[in-house]
């Protein structure tokens, strides 16, 4: 039994959502949760997110599954568009800026199962 969930185009820059991602993976479900919740970095709230909709879609689509259960079998993060600006500077130049975004990816498995 599997179950994932997506957030895409999220503006949060791919690097920094690795650090958290890479935190919780391979974790307790619920664990998981507990770390992402004192985890100081911003990009650990859709994170948060995104595992909440994991454990809940594996709740709905596979009958009475609770999250002591879960484990997270894989979580990455995927590199989305990057929006484009331009900052005004000194003497009429204007310097690119990247805001960048991602694609946030975590799969939930049961513990008795591996991939």
């Amino acid at each position: 039994m599997e179950a994932r969930a997506q957030a895409r185009y999220i503006r949060v820059t791919p690097m920094k959502a690795r650090r958290v991602v890479d935190l919780i993976r391979g974790m307790d479900a619920t664990e998981a949760q507990a770390v992402l919740r004192f985890t100081p970095q911003a990009a650990s709230v859709p994170v948060g997110k995104v595992l909440d909709s994991a454990i809940a879609n594996a709740a709905h689509n596979y009958d009475h599954t609770d999250a002591e259960s879960l484990f997270i079998s894989e979580a990455y993060v995927d590199e989305g568009p990057t929006l484009k600006r331009f900052r005004p500077r000194a003497q009429g130049r204007a310097y690119r800026i990247r805001k960048r975004t991602s694609h946030i990816t975590v799969v939930v498995a049961s513990k008795g199962e591996t991939r």
